[in-house]
């Protein structure tokens, strides 16, 4: 299993509200530029705050929402500290109850 890190927020904060585009765009920049594989994911309507253990994530999140998901903890505690109105946790997956860690419920 692979422990993912999340930063959740309202798709209208995250889109409208704040630079999140460009910071997204400038973090793929950096990556390519150093030759490094991809860890995060930008993904809309997250499955993952459905399971049972997220509840408190679920619940405390504007819908409709999205998740930056990554496997680096410093990449999201990054993002908590410049987004700031932001939802953070982690979870294992694959798993019973979190099967597909980037699947979209909007796809």
């Amino acid at each position: 299993m692979t422990t993912y890190y999340y930063a959740l927020a309202s798709q209208k904060f995250l889109y409208e509200d704040e630079p999140f585009e460009e910071i997204i765009k400038e973090r793929i920049r950096h990556y390519t530029d150093k030759g490094l594989e991809r860890d995060f994911w930008v993904v809309k309507d997250p499955a993952f705050i459905n399971a049972p253990s997220l509840k408190d994530a679920n619940e405390q999140t504007p819908k409709p929402c999205a998740a930056i998901i990554s496997t680096k903890k410093q990449f999201i505690t990054w993002l908590k500290l410049r987004l700031e109105y932001v939802y953070v946790g982690e979870f294992e997956a694959p798993s019973e109850e979190i099967p597909e860690p980037l699947k979209s419920l909007s796809e």
